[in-house]
């Protein structure tokens, strides 16, 4: 499986630590080094403006999504390399999912979870194959990891969800996971 293209979910705050901000750099200017298309939720906030930003200024295309319901609340970003405007939120996860090969989710809020799951659902139910990854910046994840073991263990999952599910501590360990996909 060949990405060069990454959906990215992540939150329009930065968050209470700097290491998220840090991380979601480091990462934006290692998929445009590796010339790899970002894919994300079109706004110039937070996290998602920290992974977008640091891509451009690296030379990276990045495509953000974001309905018109968001264009004031998410300060869309207005120096990308494409801004889609959809008239709904269904419609702006829909081209996210569609339009990345893989997606990555770094510290986010409710519609960071509400993403993952509803990708994680779409895998499960043969929707899509496409591989999910955690940046579990600091832990920020530990919670929700225990959580999945508890389903998987208490017998509500179909299959393990680490097959579909890829925790990485930092964002050069998914690029180095990229690799071994191809």
């Amino acid at each position: 499986m060949k990405i060069s293209s990454v959906t990215i979910f992540c939150g329009s705050k930065l968050g209470s630590q700097q290491e998220y901000e840090l991380q979601a750099i480091e990462l934006g200017n290692l998929l445009a080094h590796s010339k790899r298309t970002i894919i994300y939720g079109g706004g110039n906030k937070g996290i998602m403006g920290a992974v977008s930003n640091a891509a451009l200024a690296a030379g990276g295309k990045v495509i953000g999504i974001i309905p018109k319901l968001l264009l004031e609340w998410e300060a869309e970003h207005k120096g990308l390399t494409e801004l889609i405007v959809t008239e709904t939120m269904h419609e702006r996860k829909l081209l996210l999912y569609d339009k990345g090969d893989a997606a990555i989710v770094l510290p986010g809020g409710m519609g960071t979870l509400d993403e993952l799951f509803e990708l994680l659902t779409w895998n499960n139910l043969k929707i899509h194959d496409k591989k999910v990854f955690i940046l579990n910046t600091g832990g920020y994840y530990n919670a929700l990891i225990h959580l999945l073991d508890t389903m998987e263990l208490q017998g509500f999952l179909y299959d393990n969800w680490r097959d579909r599910l890829i925790i990485c501590s930092s964002a050069e360990e998914i690029i180095e996971s990229f690799a071994s996909l191809n």
